[in-house]
């Protein structure tokens, strides 16, 4: 039986599994078993809509249904425990699987802190991520880069450092270097991302590490709760998944790649952070590309953070209603509501009407403020920085006015 804190290499028993998922089908058949024996009432995932580059959400019932969402979708961008808050309630009256990339993990523990999603009530499958493309931008890659049509294009990857197409008649990998060097490649915040394996996740699934014969025909997982080895546990016991353990060089392997992409990462950072300038450079950069702005909400309806039931940026008495571009106070309150929580995840800027780079402004200014207080964002369920300053405000508050009221949960609504 295996336990939290090992690694198993995986792969589905089922034949039609095997054909249709990636690296042996593994996570097809843990999200197939769940729903079978009940473990979950549904599964939310990612599918293939009318083509490579349209990912759409699925939230699955029928296990016979798990198989449309087999296979990874680079271009696919969602951010899905927004969606899960959104129209599942948060997962707070019903059982929930959901395959999460890094800022989806990180992005289940920010909401969970304030209450707008019930961990107990999901299993968290993390993927291995070394970043997306925003599926305008790879229509346009592989058109101008690659020299092939993105309509013929029925199958890409991002593997050994290359973004890979394969099409009618043939395949072709670019190297990601060369690519971003030429502004194509991943998404910015993809590029800075330092979150490459969900650990936080109940079990950490990809393709590093696999390593021998079983490169490409298994899943390597970490087991990374009770939770995910239970579930792990039941579908070995059950027969939907065979398992052995990991090729001592493939876990090596798992970890350089890891290393590599952390410090790819962090190059990213230096660089973008750097192009920002400093002090009130940087401030009138951020005011100057941020006066594009249209209102559209976009930013706050989809990010993580944002989520108070009556904005303070739709109150009237702090920006009329109509006025556009609103005023830089519209953008102060939204940096400080979620400064020291960003997650990173790319939404408000992959939304953003005008291509302001608000995912850019809003992580410098997470990090400057991790460097200040060694939080980190989406690791575990410890308070933000913001919570602690709230709880002590209102602490002081009860204590003058000699209540004894105890007020347990700053997030609550």
């Amino acid at each position: 039986m295996a336990a939290k804190g090992e690694m198993v290499y995986a792969w589905a028993k089922d034949a039609e599994t095997l054909k249709k998922g990636e690296c042996g089908g593994a996570i097809t058949a843990l999200l197939k078993y769940a729903l079978e024996s009940k473990t979950v009432d549904a599964v939310v995932a990612i599918k293939k809509g009318k083509d490579l580059y349209d990912a759409v959400p699925a939230v699955i019932t029928d296990p016979a249904d798990i198989l449309t969402t087999a296979g990874s979708l680079h271009c696919g961008t969602l951010l899905l425990p927004k969606i899960i808050k959104k129209y599942l309630n948060g997962a707070k009256d019903s059982k929930i699987a959901v395959t999460c990339k890094g800022c989806d993990a990180m992005a289940f523990y920010e909401m969970a802190k304030r209450n707008q999603i019930n961990l107990d009530n999901v299993i968290l499958i993390g993927v291995n991520c070394g970043g997306s493309v925003s599926p305008v931008d790879a229509r346009r890659m592989i058109s101008e880069k690659f020299e092939v049509d993105p309509d013929v294009v029925h199958k890409e990857e991002i593997d050994k450092g290359q973004f890979i197409i394969e099409f009618e008649g043939g395949h072709k990998g670019i190297k990601i270097e060369e690519l971003e060097e030429e502004g194509y490649g991943r998404r910015s915040n993809c590029r800075r991302c330092k979150m490459k394996v969900p650990r936080q996740a109940d079990l950490a699934c990809g393709n590093w590490g696999v390593f021998g014969e079983k490169a490409g025909k298994a899943t390597f997982i970490e087991i990374c709760s009770e939770k995910g080895a239970n579930l792990l546990n039941g579908a070995q016991s059950k027969g939907a998944i065979e398992t052995c353990a990991p090729d001592p060089k493939g876990i090596d392997i798992r970890g350089k790649v890891e290393k590599a992409m952390l410090k790819l990462g962090e190059e990213w950072r230096h660089r973008d952070f750097e192009g920002l300038g400093a002090g009130k450079d940087r401030l009138q950069k951020i005011m100057n590309e941020s006066s594009r702005c249209i209102r559209c909400y976009q930013c706050i309806d989809n990010c993580p953070i944002c989520y108070c039931i009556e904005c303070s940026t739709k109150k009237p008495w702090y920006i009329p209603e109509g006025t556009v571009p609103p005023g830089f106070m519209f953008h102060l309150i939204r940096f400080a509501h979620i400064s020291d929580s960003c997650i990173n995840c790319g939404q408000c800027e992959e939304l953003c009407a005008v291509d302001i780079p608000n995912a850019l402004f809003m992580h410098a200014q997470q990090v400057e403020l991790e460097k200040m207080f060694k939080y980190v964002p989406g690791r575990d369920l410890n308070p933000p920085i913001h919570a602690l300053a709230e709880e002590r405000a209102e602490r002081a508050r009860l204590e003058a006015t000699g209540s004894d009221m105890i007020y347990d949960n700053v997030f609550s609504e």
